[in-house]
């Protein structure tokens, strides 16, 4: 009952769009909203509104189809820099009764830089009881690679993804809690079965490991397990299925080269190591990820979406039995560099675009 009342309200107030852009036969595009300012995380509400995150550090709603004006107040103390800000979104599995949502976001004080993920009370203008329930330790001068995506799978624990933060090695130091997914409770404390648990040689909130900078993770609609993609330096951008104590390699092996050009390893694949389902050679910068659920579309049930920045595109990927076997590109001629990926409640793909003039696009049938 609930998820059909979120879909009916959803369908009712989120609707109202500025234009439509056709692209295809098949499918259309309708501008929700313009003029954010490097959007990077969306959240759909019960009562048929949205709540996007401007990386520049504001928590903004969408309201019967419009974008309200004035910010929503009480944000935690974040700073924006570099590829840091406000980030992720994602509510509590009871936000309807207890109206608590978490966001991740960058914070800086005197030791520099780091992801931390704060858990409030919406109460419809403002943030309430706002408290910080994760922070990635060391901190550092840099302003890279913070991740930072959140997920609650279905036994309500927290999933964070934490980039390398610009140092490769940090991502095997499993004392050190960049380059890797961390599984919390929703009050911040290590899950108990986590695979580092009682181990000194990790931190007891990593789930997994060796990630560069995942900022594409979603539950996946059967099995309920986090699928993830992560970028990687030039070429090597991959998809992975996150799975408890898992070494995803960075920087031991990869299939993409440093900046400069230089190798940084001649491996793709070893011992110990988890493979990728797929990767991207040269690279497209993936950032949001969605599996489709809706009916909207009937032939793309079960397929991935991932968001491309530097390719500015949608890619499709259709997946049997944890592999990739077909791929298409799709909203190449939109020049937009895609952010987000996220499936509405109201069986459209909704779409958040990464520039100062940033937009939220509706994903529709043509007719």
């Amino acid at each position: 009952m609930k998820n059909n009342l979120l879909t009916s309200l959803s369908a009712a107030c989120l609707m109202t769009v500025a234009s439509t852009i056709v692209y295809a036969e098949s499918y259309s595009l309708e501008t929700v909203a313009e003029g954010l300012e490097h959007p990077w995380g969306l959240a759909f509400l019960p009562d048929g509104s949205a709540l996007v995150t401007e990386r520049e550090g504001r928590l903004r709603r969408i309201e019967n189809g419009q974008l309200v004006r004035d910010p929503v107040s009480g944000l935690p103390e974040l700073v924006a820099s570099g590829q840091g800000g406000l980030l992720d979104i994602v509510l509590h599995p009871d936000f309807d009764t207890n109206q608590t949502l978490f966001l991740s976001y960058a914070h800086r004080n005197s030791d520099g830089m780091t992801t931390r993920v704060a858990r409030a009370t919406y109460n419809g203008q403002a943030l309430d009881d706002v408290e910080v329930i994760f922070e990635a330790l060391p901190r550092s001068s840099n302003a890279r690679h913070f991740g930072s995506r959140l997920v609650i799978d279905n036994d309500g624990y927290l999933y964070v993804s934490v980039g390398d933060r610009g140092d490769m090695d940090r991502a095997q130091d499993t004392a050190d809690d960049a380059g890797g997914v961390h599984r919390i409770t929703i009050n911040g404390h290590p899950v108990s079965d986590n695979p580092f648990v009682g181990n000194s040689k990790g931190n007891d909130t990593f789930f997994t490991y060796g990630n560069r900078n995942i900022q594409g993770m979603t539950l996946h609609p059967d099995t309920g397990e986090i699928w993830s993609h992560e970028h990687g330096p030039r070429g090597g951008d991959e998809i992975n299925i996150i799975r408890a104590g898992n070494d995803y390699g960075w920087p031991k092996v990869t299939h993409g080269i440093d900046y400069s050009g230089i190798p940084i390893t001649n491996k793709t694949t070893m011992d110990g190591v988890t493979d990728p389902l797929h990767y991207w050679d040269p690279s497209i910068a993936p950032s949001g990820m969605a599996f489709y659920t809706g009916n909207l579309f009937p032939e793309w049930q079960g397929d991935l979406f991932v968001g491309a920045l530097r390719s500015q595109k949608l890619v499709r990927l259709t997946i049997q039995d944890e592999a990739v076997i077909e791929e298409e590109d799709l909203l190449t001629g939109l020049g937009e560099r895609i952010r987000d990926v996220r499936m509405g409640p109201d069986g459209a793909l909704w779409l958040l675009t990464d520039s100062r003039q940033g937009k939220i696009y509706r994903m529709v049938p043509t007719n």
